[in-house]
């Protein structure tokens, strides 16, 4: 058997290491030149250097559409916002500007405007994450502005908590960004950054993503196919050991609750102009007991429905997410019945799948904080209930949560409210009855606070990206080194 592996942006020589200094083919894209220009100084507010140059581009360049990289979904809707405000007050003697966004939660029927050509003497802008460096070649682009940054996810093995963080880009990603401008005819790329910080304070790489996810899912995997001695396995960028103990200890527990729960992105859909709406269709299917039935109540209302794309838009749900859901349902009982395990619905005793949810997650568990939030019993983390979840606002005492995520602080995703004798049934050695409440921890460690992500908005040096300001300290951990 041969074996090619292909790829725009990864280590050659370490792959070629890896498989026993294997023979490496370079093959150059056929791309037109494109001319690299930096930014002189730092720049104080990436987001409004990135807007200027999107209208001096517009107003000054040669017809061609332009690229602009942003971190996520907020940033994108906003950009989109000022354009258009902008465009509007520079009257019509402006040609036009068509502003589109496109990242990973937006329906497939708005983001395939992408592609759609601009009217004849228009422009268009397209405004993307990182989904457009590799996974979509967008026809017409000749201008690229990069500001140098991406929201990626970081796991935090011993709190269990996944911190979704804006971070430099590599050197690989800038080339990959750049070369989005070379495409279609000879380009632009706008870098909203230093020489200097490309040069001495970008990876050369980026940081595998094995080294800074869950481990769970992996784990899994390589049990499935037979591979015992994990902690020993030859992985070609090892995962730190926290994070392969924590995923071990959860999965001991996890593959009695496998078939019980599919996790895919957000199924639901909130427009900018239609937040409102969106929130009441989405409040019909809040299940009093949490998130994990209210997707279930989600998922067999589209399955009553026909499975049909109108029921989706009449309730703000993704049509695509849908599907993807089905599919992996469909993986998963082909699993079950390969295996000869029964597929038996529980009707509408839904007790029973809040108590297979605990005794799997008994570790994401926490407890309603009597000053503000909850507090997980484990760690004795801080942690909120976030403001999409069918628990917000209610009177929920003791929950478990599929994840916790970090952004402005610590929120619980996707939560399912719990009776606390459950977690002693499913974990006897992490829990005991105790006092008043009936619950205890049996070696409570010592409350300790998160200190939530830094402030980006509080002042301007927070996004420099370059070696002149250090009042904002950057620490990017790649396996067991800091590099500051």
């Amino acid at each position: 058997m041969k074996l090619i592996v292909t790829s725009a942006t990864l280590d050659a020589e370490k792959f070629s290491t890896y498989f026993n200094e294997c023979p490496i083919l370079s093959i150059p894209g056929r791309t037109f030149p494109v001319e690299i220009m930096y930014s002189r100084e730092p720049e104080s507010d990436y987001l409004d250097a990135a807007l200027t140059t999107v209208m001096q581009i517009h107003l000054t360049e040669k017809p061609g559409d332009i690229l602009l990289f942003l971190t996520g979904k907020e940033e994108i809707d906003t950009s989109c916002e000022i354009l258009f405000e902008r465009m509007k007050a520079l009257g019509p003697a402006v040609p036009e500007m068509v502003i589109l966004p496109i990242y990973g939660a937006l329906p497939s029927e708005t983001a395939s405007r992408i592609f759609e050509p601009p009217p004849p003497g228009g422009r268009k802008v397209v405004i993307a994450t990182n989904i457009a460096e590799t996974s979509i070649t967008i026809d017409g682009i000749y201008f690229v502005i990069d500001p140098g940054f991406v929201k990626q996810t970081a796991y935090d093995a011993k709190l269990g908590m996944d911190r979704l963080q804006v971070t430099p880009i590599s050197q690989a990603q800038a080339k990959q960004r750049a070369g989005r401008a070379g495409r279609t005819g000879p380009g632009k790329c706008f870098r909203l950054y230093t020489e200097t910080a490309f040069q001495s304070e970008m990876l050369p790489t980026t940081i595998p993503e094995i080294q800074r996810q869950n481990l769970s899912n992996t784990i899994l995997m390589l049990k499935a196919m037979g591979i015992n001695d994990l902690l020993g396995f030859d992985f070609m960028d090892p995962p730190p050991t926290n994070t392969m103990l924590t995923a071990l200890e959860e999965l001991d527990e996890m593959l009695s609750i496998v078939a019980m729960i599919s996790a895919v992105q957000t199924v639901f859909h909130r427009p900018k102009d239609k937040q409102q709406q969106a929130d009441q269709k989405k409040a019909r299917f809040h299940d009093p007991a949490g998130d994990h039935l209210t997707l279930l109540n989600v998922y067999n209302g589209w399955n009553n429905a026909g499975r049909n794309d109108a029921w989706c838009f009449e309730n703000f749900i993704q049509p695509r997410n849908m599907k993807r859901a089905e599919d992996v349902r469909k993986q998963l009982v082909q699993i079950l019945e390969r295996h000869r395990l029964r597929v038996v619905s529980c009707g509408r005793d839904t007790l029973r799948v809040r108590q297979a949810l605990c005794s799997g997650f008994f570790r994401n568990s926490a407890r309603k904080d009597p000053q503000e939030g909850y507090k997980t019993l484990v760690e004795g983390t801080p942690v909120y209930m976030h403001p999409a979840s069918a628990l917000f606002g209610k009177a929920a005492e003791h929950v478990i949560y599929h994840s916790l995520v970090e952004t402005t602080r610590e929120y619980m995703h996707n939560v399912t409210a719990i009776e606390p004798k459950w977690l002693v049934e499913a974990a006897p050695t992490f829990f005991k009855v105790a006092g008043k409440d009936g619950m205890g921890m049996s070696k409570r460690k010592k409350a300790e606070r998160i200190q939530p992500l830094h402030n980006r908005f509080a002042n301007e040096d927070d996004w420099r990206l370059s070696a002149q300001k250090r009042q904002v300290e950057v620490v990017v951990v790649h396996g067991d080194e800091q590099v500051c």
